[in-house]
């Protein structure tokens, strides 16, 4: 699930789309066009339905107000779809009222039987000026499982192993938070997630970051370090022959108050007097530490839009690569969960799968599950990094990044805005969403 943020959509050399109606229905058979209905008489039937549904009257209901915001449940939402379906005698899709949150927006994409959001069509498509290619000449990890290098990542996903875990005691007592009922105050209603071992460690001194700094660096930003580095050194990179050089950061981070809360919590107040406190909870840090650790003198940036931010920092990394802002980039995302409090907020929005498994495209999914690491990659305009030998692991053709606007709710996603996104990046390689060569 997206949290009303920007979503983005990467095309690689093998990206393959699934073959979907592009807009979101097929026409039923047999039924009168829909057509035979004025923008007006749908109005006043959705109004009436709606009205009904929420036992108000027709008169007190915004046509502009999303439905999610009548308090209007999932359940009602699909009963309401049938009821449309139904009406106007043809087949409509499920998510019908996500898809068109308003009764303006439905009326409107009712009415037209097209995207009422503009989606990128085919046709279109060919207008689209296709960019230099980005090639990734190094990368590195952190991930659950033990999974430290993209090796022994890979070796995790091909021996199915499970990363999720009861969550550590030395992050917090799990029993004095759990309580399976999603509404105990205080409670969180899992007891899993992805977790990292050893999230304590780091070389301080090899860094040569002081100990009282390091001890007030959040966890984020040492993964992000000891990432950075591991990254360059696998693509080749001497760190010390990039000082001064136009190499960029762009990282993704949205938790960056956790650990600084942490620090508050323990009743230690000498935080307040410690400069130090300030620099390791900074999100600016995050990423600033990089350029400033190994002389970097490229666009650095920390990108926070929630659940795509590492996506989005990839996009802006090969936008920057391409307008020649940057020779080098470093791009990447990093996540750690250190406070109890922001799971049992997590749970008050029933966001979380209480058995700590993600069940996607299920009708039993009931939430994802919460996890930590950290993930860099190093990337190359793919002339240059063909000239200069480097080893080229894989090739991004097109990114492209949108928002899903007035959803069914902030932090309901929208389909259509998806659709949308992954058409732009296609229109910037050669790739059809076919998965064919244009």
């Amino acid at each position: 699930m997206e949290l009303g943020n920007s979503k983005l959509s990467a095309s690689s050399d093998s990206y393959v789309g699934a073959d979907y109606h592009p807009d979101g229905f097929a026409p039923a058979q047999g039924h009168a066009s829909i057509q035979n209905e004025t923008a007006e008489s749908i109005q006043t039937w959705l109004t009436a339905k709606l009205a009904e549904y929420l036992e108000v009257k027709a008169a007190d209901i915004d046509i502009h107000k999303p439905f999610a915001s009548y308090g209007l449940e999932s359940v009602d939402a699909v009963g309401l779809s049938g009821d449309i379906e139904e009406w106007l005698g043809r087949e409509l899709a499920p998510t019908l009222l996500y898809d068109y949150p308003s009764i303006a927006n439905l009326t409107r994409y009712l009415v037209a039987g097209c995207d009422a959001h503009g989606a990128t069509k085919e046709g279109e498509r060919r207008q689209e000026v296709t960019a230099e290619p980005i090639a990734i000449i190094g990368m590195s990890c952190h991930f659950p499982g033990g999974a430290n290098t993209p090796e022994a990542f890979w070796q995790l996903l091909k021996s199915g192993k499970d990363a999720i875990s009861e969550i550590p005691a030395e992050r917090w007592e799990i029993d004095s938070f759990y309580d399976p009922d999603p509404d105990a105050p205080g409670k969180m209603y899992t007891r899993h997630g992805g977790f990292l071992e050893n999230i304590s460690g780091f070389d301080a001194q090899f860094f040569g970051i002081s100990p009282r700094e390091a001890v007030r660096m959040d966890p984020q930003q040492r993964l992000l370090v000891e990432a950075a580095w591991e990254a360059l050194e696998d693509a080749g990179q001497a760190a010390d022959k990039l000082a001064g050089s136009q190499t960029g950061v762009f990282i993704g981070m949205m938790n960056n108050s956790e650990y600084a809360q942490l620090q508050v919590k323990t009743g230690d107040s000498t935080y307040v007097d410690d400069p130090y406190f300030g620099i390791g909870s900074s999100s600016s840090i995050a990423s600033g530490r990089l350029s400033y650790l190994f002389d970097l003198r490229g666009p650095t940036m920390t990108v926070d839009t929630a659940c795509s931010s590492s996506l989005v920092s990839v996009h802006l990394a090969c936008q920057s690569l391409r307008n020649k802002e940057c020779k080098l980039a470093l791009a990447g995302g990093v996540n750690a969960i250190t406070l109890p409090e922001s799971v049992v907020n997590a749970c008050k929005m029933r966001m979380l799968a209480a058995d700590g498994r993600c069940k996607t495209f299920d009708a039993v999914a009931d939430g994802f599950v919460l996890g930590e690491g950290c993930g860099m990659v190093v990337l190359k305009r793919l002339s240059e990094a063909i000239a200069d030998g480097d080893s080229i692991l894989a090739i991004i053709r097109g990114t492209a990044v949108n928002q899903d606007g007035r959803s069914n709710g902030i932090t309901a996603p929208n389909k259509l805005a998806q659709q949308a996104v992954i058409r732009k990046a296609l229109a910037r390689t050669l790739v059809t969403w076919q998965g064919r060569l244009a």
